[in-house]
């Protein structure tokens, strides 16, 4: 057991401007091409500046900071010691799995005859990378039991819209007046905007004690109004559906579908596939189950697979085969058009690629038996330690997360989740996501993945132990927390107010001019 959870942790805190307070448009620094060659200039355009883009052309110079090399450098490296990722430490953000992205994927799609390819590419002078994608979706409908997949949509909340679109159109195409979307509590909070999105009313199913599907409640929603149910599983308490085949039995009697939202599949990838419980569309998180970075690290990619009759609404185009070349396939007689421009994200498709490959069928499957190992030995770790408790049938194992409640030590302390948050923050260890499920109280919810090693595991554990500790000796010095951050406790309504929410240098530069700017 680690003694004490990163004594005397500090994070680098350098007062550092924004790049446009360090530098100035006046300095040297980035040199515009023909700056000053106006007469070179107009012999590549073939005109003037002016006839060539009319009103177009700028009537003032770029506002970009002149820096030179070195202070650019020095800028973003310092910026980059404020910040904490996964290769500085766990990032245990409960549903979004936040596993380790393996050097060799950055490297391989960081190569120029990958990065800098065009959309518009003759797609034979491509084939190579056709190849990988078509392999890719042919692994991905494979692992989930589906028949086709579309790499089109950039993200998971995105591929949930497109699978709720898909349902839509279905039953308008065989003329049934089904507007009504099953959402149980538990689901992520994204499901039942999409659903609503796509023009569904959302029936909110309650869970049982037990954690999973409240059956009775099921019953008593389906109707000829309902078009479909949209499930994780395993759910985000990290509790197995055991009665899915019942539900998807249920669903299909009555001519409804069921969408998966694959943001969970790290706990079952290789053991089970959503298209054999019963599933007829479901999404996938590449940048998460298959190890890409995400969040602040990189695009997103929210593969959408289908099967049956369904294939026919996926998002367009789809990588296909015909003898020994590969292409894009437009075809779309019932499909919902594309949702995006071209083909999606590639970066990440071709990361997800590479560590299907290097891991194989058995290795996706240890993968999940092993992010399944950490999220019960944690448990196991945090059983009987006072100020937290395992809601929803506490004896059940979990499969990739789980969710404490910190209601006890708030109600003995007055120390919330929050609180808790910031105080493992103080420590040099990444929060977990608060106060989601929101049919946990004061949740902490969880998510090692199958990176972390069983010496991180036990940090964490002890880490949250001494928090419990600290609350009762000195609650209201944990409320101050977190110190030893580059940034101290925000002032959450000051931070989230639209008269102080600033996304960009230019609404910040207004508002140093006086102006009175609301977002």
């Amino acid at each position: 057991m680690i003694p004490g959870a990163r004594s005397g942790w500090r994070q680098a805190r350098w007062s550092e401007p924004l790049v446009y307070e360090l530098g100035s448009p006046d300095n040297s620094g980035f040199i515009r091409p023909y700056s000053d060659e106006d007469a070179e200039l107009e012999r590549v355009l073939g005109a003037t500046p002016e006839e060539k883009l009319g009103r177009m052309l700028r009537d003032r110079v770029p506002e970009i900071p002149g820096l030179s090399e070195i202070e650019v450098v020095r800028h973003f490296t310092r910026l980059s010691q404020m910040s904490y990722g996964v290769d500085v430490g766990p990032v245990p953000l409960g549903s979004c799995t936040m596993k380790y992205n393996p050097k060799i994927s950055e490297d391989i799609a960081r190569d120029p005859r990958i990065r800098y390819l065009h959309p518009y590419q003759d797609p034979d002078t491509v084939q190579g990378l056709l190849e990988m994608l078509y392999l890719l979706e042919r692994w991905l409908a494979e692992l989930t039991g589906m028949d086709r997949c579309s790499l089109q949509t950039p993200a998971g909340a995105a591929g949930e819209l497109a699978g709720a679109l898909m349902i839509r159109k279905y039953f308008m195409d065989r003329g049934e007046d089904r507007d009504e979307m099953l959402i149980p509590d538990s689901a992520h909070g994204t499901n039942p905007a999409s659903a609503a999105m796509a023009g569904f009313k959302v029936v909110r199913i309650p869970t049982s004690e037990n954690g999973t599907v409240d059956m009775e409640a099921l019953d008593a929603a389906l109707s000829e109004r309902t078009a479909g149910i949209m499930l994780t599983n395993p759910n985000t308490l990290g509790i197995f559906e055991d009665q899915i085949l019942e539900i998807a039995d249920k669903l299909h009697s009555i001519g409804a579908l069921l969408y998966y939202d694959g943001a969970n599949l790290n706990g079952i990838m290789g053991i089970v596939r959503p298209g054999d419980m019963g599933f007829d569309i479901i999404h996938l998180n590449l940048h998460k189950t298959f190890g890409a970075p995400h969040g602040g690290g990189g695009p997103g990619a929210g593969v959408v697979c289908a099967r049956g009759e369904l294939v026919d609404y996926l998002p367009r185009p789809l990588i296909a085969k015909k003898g020994d070349r590969y292409y894009w396939d437009y075809e779309c007689e019932k499909c919902i058009g594309r949702i995006r421009m071209f083909y999606g994200n590639i970066a990440p498709l071709v990361k997800a690629f590479i560590y299907i490959a290097m891991l194989g069928g058995e290795g996706l499957r240890e993968a999940a038996i092993q992010s399944v190992i950490n999220t019960n030995y944690f448990i196991a770790l945090m059983g009987g330690v006072d100020g937290y408790e395992l809601p929803y049938d506490p004896e059940r194992p979990r499969k990739h997360e789980l969710v404490l409640s910190a209601k006890p030590l708030k109600q003995e302390t007055g120390v919330t989740a929050e609180d808790i948050a910031k105080a493992l923050l103080d420590r040099g260890l990444h929060a977990p996501t608060i106060y989601f499920p929101l049919i946990v109280d004061e949740a902490l919810m969880i998510e090692f993945t199958e990176s972390e090693p069983r010496r991180q595991i036990e940090e964490y554990a002890v880490a949250l132990q001494e928090i419990a500790r600290e609350a009762r000796r000195n609650p209201s010095a944990l409320k101050q927390l977190p110190k030893n951050t580059s940034i101290g406790r925000l002032d959450n309504v000051y931070a989230n107010h639209p008269r102080s929410v600033t996304p960009t240098f230019r609404v910040l530069r207004r508002r140093l001019q006086g102006e009175q700017l609301s977002l």
